[in-house]
């Protein structure tokens, strides 16, 4: 049950209903964020959000980003939910392993990305954008975790809850899903 007043939707589309002057921003934020221009692909910036949000516990977010990720994948779940796991044993590059870790250590706390992860990184091939969209999404969906756990709104309990929401996420965009889920 939701902490507040909010319409009967999940997770953070009941906040984006019950606040559209703040939902308003926060979706285009997660819009910018997850499928504009970034040299990281739609995939991998969804993969960041999963993990980043599964460390956080969020349910929600971390399965509707987990299906986002799955179906720019072509419906891989398993790969994206391996991420989520462990990164270092998931089938990821060794990029992506290597922005998975500092998407992590900023989820601990910005202070927390340390030299050595960088420097791994780096040896990967990370360019100065990748590293700042990875911090960015990592820092950006800690609020969203928090907003959507901190007013506890519903969570669809099932990962085949979240298959369709994500595929509106990766092909739709943030904007028209969340149209079509608030009506």
């Amino acid at each position: 049950m939701a902490r507040i007043a909010a319409p009967n939707l999940p997770g953070i589309t009941a906040l984006f209903a019950f606040r559209p002057e703040t939902g308003g921003a926060l979706c285009q934020l997660a819009e910018t964020l997850l499928r504009g221009p970034s040299p990281l692909s739609s995939a991998e910036r969804e993969t960041i959000a999963a993990v980043v949000s599964r460390g956080n516990d969020c349910h929600f977010c971390s399965r509707s980003h987990a299906a986002a990720a799955a179906a720019h994948l072509g419906g891989d779940l398993a790969s994206v939910n391996a991420a989520c796991a462990d990164v270092e044993t998931a089938p990821l590059s060794e990029k992506m392993k290597a922005l998975l870790q500092i998407a992590l250590q900023v989820r601990e706390s910005g202070k927390a990305v340390t030299d050595a992860a960088v420097a791994r990184a780096r040896a990967a091939g990370v360019t100065d954008v990748e590293l700042h969209d990875t911090v960015l999404i990592a820092a950006a969906f800690c609020m969203f975790n928090r907003y959507v756990d901190g007013l506890q709104t519903f969570a669809p309990p099932h990962d085949a809850d979240y298959v369709e929401m994500g595929k509106m996420m990766a092909h739709m965009g943030y904007m028209r899903a969340r149209d079509a889920a608030v009506g």
